[in-house]
């Protein structure tokens, strides 16, 4: 029988691998979720706690995806606390996905902004020339270095930086793209993170006509655009994204500037 991929699906959780002291990945099996695109989503149902959107992290384990999680309000930490054999519900996958270049490529993510970045590296070609940008507050929360040279065959360039310079480059990563792309052409820039990082990166990239695309994360109820929390100017991020291009993204007001709270008010970042 097909599945219906607005009803939830119980799966159990077979394994949790501790990333960083705030950061865990939980691996499951399913039909659907390891074939996902890069850039789509699935609407996350924690028993007794919440639902909320995650993108889908990749598992090198066939018939398996995961699910990598900071632990954060009441909903991120439900999730972040379900153990092995615990149960969770999941619906999607929903949402667009990133449009694959071929050629010189960057890719940044900026926390568990990285896990649409991993599956995306999982669709590059041998050939392409990609470069993997990394971005942590501290060189404790850097995670998914490892796996992302592991997925570049042969290595291609991965490259960490922390805000305190405890590892890697010192600085914000979006001090590391702006250098990068002031000095050398790419044939498109891919990035996913806190929108602030997002914003900076896309007007780097696009104020130089460079193709860039942003998968924009905010506040989800749905996941199919009824409830509109999750709108972005006239957009709704679940609905018409979650990835939007640096053509689109240079002409919405509220993009890197304003973010409507758990009751629908506009503030300022």
């Amino acid at each position: 029988m097909q599945r219906n991929h607005n009803h939830p699906t119980i799966v159990t959780i077979e394994k949790v691998i501790d990333e960083t002291p705030t950061v865990r990945t939980l691996v499951f099996s399913d039909d659907v979720m390891p074939n996902v695109l890069p850039g789509q989503f699935a609407m996350v149902w924690i028993p007794g706690v919440n639902e909320l959107p995650m993108s889908v992290m990749i598992s090198k384990e066939p018939g398996k995806a995961a699910f990598t999680v900071r632990k954060h309000g009441p909903s991120s930490t439900g999730l972040f606390n379900v153990p092995v054999g615990g149960q969770i519900g999941i619906r999607g996958p929903y949402g667009n996905s990133f449009d694959l270049k071929e050629g010189k490529l960057l890719l940044v993510g900026g926390g568990t902004g990285l896990v649409p970045m991993m599956r995306l590296l999982t669709f590059v070609k041998s050939t392409d020339d990609v470069t993997v940008l990394i971005g942590a507050k501290t060189k404790d929360e850097v995670f998914f270095e490892d796996l992302a040279n592991s997925l570049l065959d042969p290595p291609s360039n991965v490259i960490v930086s922390t805000d305190d310079g405890s590892y890697g480059e010192k600085g914000f990563v979006t001090d590391l793209v702006e250098k990068l792309v002031s000095k050398n052409h790419y044939d498109a820039v891919y990035v996913c993170g806190p929108e602030i990082m997002m914003y900076k990166t896309v007007q780097s990239a696009h104020s130089r006509n460079i193709f860039v695309q942003a998968s924009l994360e905010r506040m989800m109820k749905c996941g199919v655009g009824i409830c509109g929390s999750c709108c972005v100017g006239e957009d709704l991020a679940c609905r018409d994204g979650t990835v939007f291009d640096g053509e689109h993204l240079s002409t919405n007001k509220e993009f890197g500037h304003l973010y409507r709270n758990k009751a629908g008010i506009l503030e300022n970042y």
